[in-house]
């Protein structure tokens, strides 16, 4: 197996292209393909030697990559590739035992640093490897579930945005938003990414609306080109701090932040004490009944919804604007049951 930095990436590009039944890669195509790919990423990039491409193809056929089933057409002359089966993608295969023992390395190294309040996210990272790395040879119940959607659309630019994030690409994304019967072109400096609610979302700017917090979201996204254009970087926005007086992803251009006051009855309160809504969220127990809740928050539609996600067991009590608002709202719902 290759040792540099850009294997898998080649992986990669590679499994693309066997699996590609619109067109017949021969050996000078895969080169050619290769290489684009890799001085898109690295323009100081040497490129890839035949006998580096010979490896690479040598070890997705062996059983420490993913034991490909890869035909050799024969056109006149030369040859061309493509998988056996199609619909085969080392995508969708299991870790091989090469990268099963990398991420066991990693995990080591990252359970060192658990306990450091800068390291919080590991509590949850970790378990989540060791789940993923249990041996397929052990038959081993699973001890653990974690909140995901595989079927979330979208996810599959995840990385392809990460990566043009990471490379300031600008670039062009075929969008369609709810409501809408074809999806139309936008052109966009990404800049960060954040899941809220199973859902991922992509800001950055947008140079049609000059708004340097543009926000779209990955399931709405049809499909990704990358421009040959001067990349606008985010001069501005903190994000952590541009997240951290709201919940969810909203912010209009007119937001403020705002004193929020709510009472949670019976169940729900404690509920909501011990996995409290915000950062900001202030609690004390008026009765044995009745726990308030303050914070200070923009006012959003996440924040609208979320409110109403608790129905009957809480009440607005500040600002006024929000409480007539979830009234008119529940006002509404109880109007398509009579």
């Amino acid at each position: 197996m290759a040792t540099n930095k850009n294997a898998l990436i080649r992986y990669k590009v590679l499994d693309a292209c066997f699996r590609n039944t619109g067109r017949k890669f021969f050996f000078q195509d895969l080169m050619d393909e290769m290489e684009k790919v890799l001085n898109e990423i690295d323009p100081g990039s040497s490129g890839i030697s035949r006998r580096q491409l010979f490896d690479d193809i040598a070890f997705m056929e062996s059983g420490e990559g993913w034991s490909i089933d890869l035909a050799r057409h024969r056109d006149v002359k030369k040859v061309y590739y493509r998988y056996a089966d199609p619909d085969f993608s080392i995508n969708n295969m299991p870790l091989s035992e090469i990268e099963i023992q990398q991420l066991k390395t990693a995990l080591e190294i990252l359970t060192q640093f658990k306990g450091m309040p800068q390291f919080d996210w590991i509590h949850e990272m970790v378990p989540k490897l060791q789940q993923g790395l249990s041996s397929p040879e052990s038959n081993a119940s699973a001890i653990i579930e974690f909140d995901s959607n595989q079927y979330l659309r979208g996810i599959e630019f995840l990385g392809q945005i990460y990566i043009s994030i990471f490379y300031k690409k600008v670039l062009s994304i075929g969008y369609q938003p709810f409501g809408t019967s074809q999806p139309f072109e936008i052109v966009i400096h990404p800049y960060y990414l954040k899941q809220y609610n199973n859902r991922w979302f992509l800001f950055g700017y947008n140079p049609d609306k000059s708004k340097y917090d543009w926000n779209l979201a990955l399931d709405r996204i049809s499909s990704i080109r990358e421009l040959n254009t001067r990349y606008q970087p985010n001069l501005s926005i903190d994000w952590q701090e541009y997240f951290e007086d709201m919940i969810g992803v909203t912010k209009s251009t007119e937001a403020r932040v705002e004193k929020v006051v709510l009472h949670f009855k019976g169940g729900t309160g404690f509920y909501i004490e011990t996995k409290p809504l915000h950062g900001s969220q202030k609690s004390r127990w008026l009765d044995e009944d009745t726990l308030e809740v303050s914070m200070e928050v923009v006012i959003n539609y996440e924040l609208e919804r979320l409110i109403l996600s608790y129905s009957d067991t809480v009440t607005v009590l500040e600002p006024s604007s929000l409480s007539d608002l979830i009234r008119k709202r529940l006002e509404n719902s109880l109007g398509t049951y009579l």
